[in-house]
C-alpha cells in the first residue's frame, strides 16, 4: 500500500485540494496525528507474523520517529481510556539519559508524537511514561542488564542497539522479559555496525526488516546538512555505514578487514609516476553473467621500493559487456587516466582476449597475465601492501571494497566471482608487488 507521504509527493495540486476539501472538521483535526498517512515506506511495520521488526537506516533517516510511532499504534486503543494492544512497554536505550532525551523527550520521541488527548505522562522518578488508559512504558539501560531481571513485558522498543555496551546480555534480559500476551513484539531502530548480536538479530526467521538511506527522509532534513555530510562521507566506508544504512561485515580471517579499507580512504594523496589498467575478463557476456573487472591504479615507484606507495583512481568494471564493449570499456580508461598498460588476465580467453583488445585499438600496450595459484595466494601479498598502509583508495570504490571484505585466508566468500577484487590485484602485482621483486612462484606473466 502506497503511503500518504509518498502519494502527497507524486500527486498535481489540484487533488490535494480535492482531497483536503473532501475532509470533515473532524478527520482534518485528527490528520496531523494519522502517521500512517504520512510516514515513508521504511517507516511502517510489515505485514505478516514476526516477533522483530528492525528499522535499520542512516543517520537522520526517520528511525525514531518509526519507533516512537510503532509504541503508539501499541498502547493506544480507540479511544483515549480504551486498551490497546500492549500495557507493559520497555524502552531500552545506551543509557537512560539518552533514552530520555531522544526516545521520550525528544523531537521525535514519544511525547512529541502524541495527540494531547493520548498523550502520556513523563515521571521523572520512575524513568516511566503513563498512558491515560493505563499503559505504562519504562525505560532502561543498556549499561545495565541486570535491571530487565524481573520485569515483564507485551512490547518492547530498542534503541541504536548497535552501539549498546553490553548488547549481547541486554538482548537477552530482554528476550526474557517479553513474556506478556498472546505475541508479544519488539521493534529495534539502529544504524547498523558489525557487531554479532545484529547480524544474530537480523538472521532470525522471526525478524522482519525495513532499511532506508539518509537520503530517504531529506523532506524533513536540512539541505546543508545533506550537502555537508555527502561532501565529507560519501563514497567511504563510514558514509556506506553512517548514511547508507548498510551493515558493512568482514568475514573471519579476512585478508582486509573494514579497518584496513577505512585507512585507505583515509591515507594521503599519492601522486603517481606509473597508472595502469588492470582487466578480469568475463567467461560469457550476458546479463547474469559475471561482470568483467577493470581497475585503475597508479603507484609512486621512485626511490627505496619499500616506500613505494599506490592509490586505486577508478573502478571501471562492466557487467553483461560483449567483448567489443568490455575492451572499449578498458581502453576508455586507459586514455582517461594516461594510463601506460593494459594488464589483461588471460586465464578464461587465453589469446583471443589479446585479439579483441587489438582489434579495437592494434597499438595498445597490452601485458597478458596468466594465473597460476589460488585466488587468495595472488591476493594475499597485496593485502600486505595495504596493511602497511601503502595503498590510498579515492572515493566511490564500493563495489570494489565490498568484494575486498569477503576474500579470506581460506579463499572467496561472496557470490560469484571477484572480478573487481582480481583486477585490483592484478593492477598492485603490475606496479609494487613483482616490481619490487615481491613476486611469487606461480604467478606467471605472459
Amino acid at each position: 500500500m502506497k503511503s500518504g507521504a509518498v502519494w502527497l509527493a507524486s500527486a498535481l495540486p489540484g487533488e490535494i485540494d480535492g482531497f483536503i476539501g473532501s475532509l470533515s472538521e473532524a478527520a482534518l483535526l485528527a490528520l496531523p496525528w494519522v502517521f500512517e498517512f504520512w510516514a515513508l515506506p521504511h517507516q511502517l511495520p510489515p505485514e505478516g507474523e514476526w516477533t522483530t521488526w528492525v528499522v535499520m537506516g542512516g543517520r537522520g533517516a526517520g528511525k525514531t520517529r518509526a519507533g516512537a510511532e510503532w509504541v503508539r499504534a501499541q498502547v493506544e486503543g480507540a479511544r483515549p481510556e480504551d486498551p490497546g494492544r500492549a500495557r507493559r512497554v520497555a524502552l531500552v536505550a545506551e543509557t537512560i539519559d539518552q533514552g530520555r532525551e531522544v526516545m521520550v523527550l525528544g523531537d521525535s520521541g514519544i511525547l512529541a508524537c502524541s495527540p494531547p488527548d493520548r498523550r502520556p505522562k513523563w515521571v521523572s522518578g520512575r524513568n516511566a511514561l503513563e498512558w491515560p488508559n493505563g499503559a505504562e512504558a519504562r525505560l532502561f539501560s543498556a549499561h545495565d542488564p541486570e535491571s530487565l531481571r524481573g520485569p515483564q513485558f507485551d512490547a518492547a522498543w530498542a534503541d541504536e542497539l548497535a552501539k549498546w555496551p553490553k548488547a549481547q546480555a541486554t538482548w537477552d534480559q530482554l528476550q526474557f522479559g517479553l513474556r506478556l500476551g498472546r505475541a508479544p513484539q519488539q521493534v529495534v531502530t539502529t544504524t547498523p555496525r558489525n557487531v554479532e548480536v545484529l547480524k544474530a538479530i537480523l538472521n532470525n526467521p522471526s525478524t522482519v526488516i525495513t532499511h532506508a538511506p539518509t537520503e530517504a527522509n531529506r523532506a524533513y532534513l536540512a539541505e546543508s546538512y545533506l550537502a555537508e555530510v555527502q561532501s565529507r562521507f560519501g563514497g567511504t566506508l563510514l558514509g556506506r555505514q553512517e548514511l547508507l544504512g548498510e551493515l558493512v561485515e568482514d568475514v573471519p580471517d579476512g585478508l582486509w578487514t573494514p579497518a584496513m579499507i577505512a585507512a585507505a580512504q583515509g591515507a594521503a594523496a599519492v601522486e603517481p609516476v606509473r597508472v595502469v589498467v588492470a582487466v578480469d575478463p568475463p567467461v560469457t557476456a550476458t546479463k547474469v553473467s559475471d561482470e568483467c573487472g577493470i581497475v585503475v591504479v597508479g603507484a609512486d615507484t621512485r626511490g627505496d621500493p619499500a616506500r613505494w606507495r599506490a592509490v586505486v583512481l577508478a573502478d571501471r568494471s562492466v557487467r553483461g559487456a560483449s567483448p567489443d564493449g568490455w575492451a572499449r570499456a578498458a581502453l576508455a580508461a586507459m586514455e582517461e587516466f594516461g594510463a601506460e598498460r593494459l594488464v589483461a588476465e588471460v586465464n578464461q580467453g587465453g589469446d583471443l582476449v589479446q585479439g579483441v583488445i587489438r582489434q579495437v585499438d592494434p597499438l595498445a600496450p597490452v601485458r597478458a597475465v596468466r594465473a597460476m595459484r589460488s585466488k587468495m595466494l595472488r591476493a594475499e601479498p597485496v593485502a600486505a601492501l595495504y596493511e602497511q598502509g601503502r595503498v590510498a583508495h579515492v572515493r566511490g570504490l564500493e563495489a570494489l571494497e565490498a568484494q575486498m571484505l569477503q576474500m579470506a585466508r581460506t579463499g572467496w566468500k561472496g557470490q560469484g566471482s571477484p572480478d573487481r577484487l582480481d583486477a585490483l590485484v592484478w593492477a598492485l602485482t603490475e606496479l609494487m608487488v613483482d616490481r619490487a621483486g615481491q613476486g611469487r612462484p606461480g604467478l606467471r606473466t605472459l
